[in-house]
């Protein structure tokens, strides 16, 4: 079975951004899983990925427009510190998680920490970066009606929800 759109894959990568390894499946000892088409994987990823099958492995160079985009200037914003969660511990450079108004999450970098407010860069940490992915495919299925509603995939022994 080849992966496309509302087909579950199973697989395990490392990430490479300027040579450097970012992150890594195998550290986890887990397998990703991920439901095509519903967007959970950066749109260069998901798209290297159709057409392949279980067994295989790919490498994966996926310019910024394809991944998390290219860097924009102006993107610092001053945030009062209650949004975050243990904002005392921030530094500038530190990534952190930023609950959105509207609901979801972003990812930010510290910028300047002051005393009632932080500076962050709206910008994502991996933007006008070239992502280079080693992928190996373990397993290619059909999405579950369930699975396809909910947007995501279940993987073995977890919850539905």
């Amino acid at each position: 079975m080849k992966a496309g759109k509302d087909k579950v894959v199973s697989l395990h990568y490392t990430l490479t951004v300027d040579g450097e390894k970012v992150e890594s499946s195998h550290d986890r000892d887990e397998a990703l899983w991920v439901l095509l088409g519903h967007g959970q994987l950066i749109p260069g990823l998901e798209t290297a990925l159709e057409g392949h099958e279980a067994g295989e492995s790919l490498q994966v160079d996926v310019a910024p427009a394809d991944g998390y985009g290219e860097r924009q200037e102006g993107q610092i914003q001053r945030v009062p510190k209650k949004y975050f969660q243990q904002a005392n511990r921030l530094k500038p450079g530190m990534t952190t998680v930023l609950s959105l108004k509207q609901g979801g999450q972003r990812v930010v970098t510290v910028h300047k920490v002051g005393m009632t407010a932080v500076d962050v860069d709206l910008n994502h940490p991996m933007a006008g970066k070239t992502l280079h992915f080693d992928v190996t495919i373990n397993e290619v299925r059909d999405g579950t009606e369930e699975e396809i509603q909910h947007g995501h995939a279940h993987p073995p022994g977890a919850e539905a929800h």
